[in-house]
């Protein structure tokens, strides 16, 4: 390449199509338009027309839509990041990956994993690049742990833990009837089984057992809302892991994370907004953070700049930036977890992870090969 061409390639941005113009999407499209400097969001397409006029509006985007095909069959698109509700995430993958083009999906990739394997197969056959929103690993905190169990800090892996704790208020969850089933487990605690299989590198889960009840919303029970869940997960090296969450946390968002080895330990995360702190005859006090887009907001941006500088170094004949993002076999280790879960709720048991998929360890590396530059 030489060195017109190069600064040519440099000068282009990454063009975004958003699919889903929800609480979550319209974050992502405010860090595409806003800040990331390599990516520009150049269509938006949700059902909710009014939705899109407003966040197109407010970010000056041109294109919309309230039909994703638009956005797939947009030639000046070069990925879509989904943010489209969870049963409609593998089939999106699929369709943006027959379009040629990258993906950034939300967690999780899908809803069984034979439909996200059929959606992993299909971008593997056209080459695109596909990275899920496990937004954990991009925290300071969270990433600075791993890269001391790399280290050998801990020594092995012997216990794990794992918590999400949503905000609430005195009045319980608001709206539990919009919540489905499987939630706890499927869009919330898939965080922590991210989280917990990628702080416990090498390895993969084998069983798993889970308790999970209604504590927090008991009315809402039986149209299968669970509010509160403790799961354990045994991994293929002996370590043992738990992980909880709960959907009232009147203190804060509260997301933490620990590994406790043979060598030491690390932990990571806290409800805590900094680390200031008052002293007085009140008491201790610290303020805390009460949204997700506010406890992690530098790792939200961080997980979609580091998919447009993956895309761009491979447009660009460069080299990918620093390790792999989450791909399709952390998608498909933290979605089994999950199934898991759900299954030995429903019947007490545990849950041999093997009845669920035949899973293997993450890559420690992500290389781009093809995909639409």
């Amino acid at each position: 390449m030489s060195y017109f061409q190069h600064q040519v390639a440099e000068a282009r941005p990454v063009r975004i199509g958003l699919i889903g113009a929800g609480w979550i999407g319209k974050f992502h499209a405010e860090s595409v338009a806003l800040r990331i400097p390599n990516a520009r969001l150049e269509a938006i397409a949700d059902p909710a027309l009014p939705a899109v006029e407003s966040l197109a509006e407010r970010l000056s985007v041109a294109k919309i839509s309230t039909d994703p095909a638009d956005v797939l069959a947009d030639p000046d698109v070069d990925a879509v990041l989904i943010a489209a509700p969870v049963r409609f995430h593998s089939g999106l993958i699929a369709a943006a990956a027959r379009a040629g083009k990258h993906v950034f999906c939300e967690k999780p990739g899908g809803r069984t994993v034979e439909e996200l394997d059929e959606a992993l197969n299909a971008a593997d056959a056209a080459g695109v690049l596909v990275q899920f929103g496990f937004n954990r690993r991009y925290a300071p905190d969270f990433a600075a742990a791993r890269r001391l169990i790399d280290e050998g800090v801990v020594g092995t892996p012997q216990l794990l833990r794992s918590l999400t704790r949503d905000p609430g208020s005195d009045a319980g969850i608001a709206n539990p009837e919009r919540i489905p089933p499987g939630t706890i487990f499927l869009e919330t605690l898939i965080h922590d089984f991210d989280t917990l299989n990628w702080l416990n590198p090498g390895a993969v889960p084998v069983r798993v057992h889970a308790v999970a009840d209604a504590l927090v919303a008991p009315e809402a029970k039986p149209g299968g809302l669970l509010d509160t869940a403790v799961v354990t997960v045994t991994y293929s090296n002996g370590a043992i892991a738990v992980a909880e969450a709960n959907f009232n946390a009147l203190y804060g968002y509260d997301v933490r994370g620990e590994v406790f080895g043979s060598a030491g330990m690390v932990a990571a995360g806290g409800p805590q907004a900094s680390s200031a702190t008052s002293y007085t005859a009140a008491g201790i006090r610290s303020a805390t953070v009460r949204l997700n887009v506010d406890l992690f907001h530098a790792a939200y941006t961080a997980e979609v700049a580091h998919f447009v500088d993956t895309i761009k170094a491979g447009r660009d004949g460069l080299q990918a930036p620093g390790s792999r993002g989450p791909g399709g076999t952390d998608a498909r280790n933290a979605l089994a977890v999950a199934l898991a879960a759900v299954r030995s709720a429903e019947s007490g048991m545990s849950v041999e992870i093997a009845s669920i998929a035949e899973l293997r360890a993450a890559e420690p590396e992500f290389h781009l090969a093809g995909g639409k530059a």
